[in-house]
């Protein structure tokens, strides 16, 4: 289920899923009408599905490899795809200038799409137009169930949702 709603600051859109093949589906529509230069954050708590969203934004990608969560890399570089997919797991930094060492302008700035688990981490260095997705559980409506909000901040409508 999905449902656009409008607030003062921004609108946002929260999509409902039951299931991880949901989940990835969803992520997997949204890679596919993505643009390069486009930067997706990604929050939630331990366990709540972002694994799964991230595997469905690199198929949405055409990459085909395994996928999963950079916890101890911090990026993963996948380039087998339509375009590239820089995929961020930013729990460890203890620094945001840490972020430096690592390039990371060069990836947010880039060809390909950058997704960043934890960005809520780092809010000084994202850019002024990004995509925030929020994946959330409600036991109460199942255990598979999930709540994803995804909210345009700064203006970027680079795709549907």
């Amino acid at each position: 289920m999905i449902n656009t709603k409008q607030t003062n600051e921004s609108e946002y859109t929260i999509i409902e899923t039951n299931s991880p093949e949901e989940t990835f589906a969803f992520a997997k529509q949204m890679a596919e009408e993505a643009k390069p230069g486009e930067v997706i954050t990604l929050d939630g708590d331990l366990g709540v599905g972002k694994t799964v969203f991230a595997q469905g934004i690199a198929e949405g990608l055409g990459i085909t490899g395994p996928v999963n969560s950079p916890t101890f890399t911090i990026l993963q570089v996948y380039e087998e795809g339509r375009m590239p997919l820089y995929h961020f797991d930013v729990y460890r930094i203890a620094d945001p200038e840490e972020m430096d060492e690592i390039g990371y302008e060069d990836c947010f700035y880039g060809e390909g799409v950058t997704l960043i688990e934890w960005a809520e981490l780092i809010p000084e260095i994202l850019p002024a137009k990004y995509r925030a997705v929020k994946i959330e559980k409600d036991l109460d409506k199942g255990f598979d169930y999930r709540k994803i909000t995804v909210q345009n901040i700064g203006g970027n409508k680079s795709c549907g949702f």
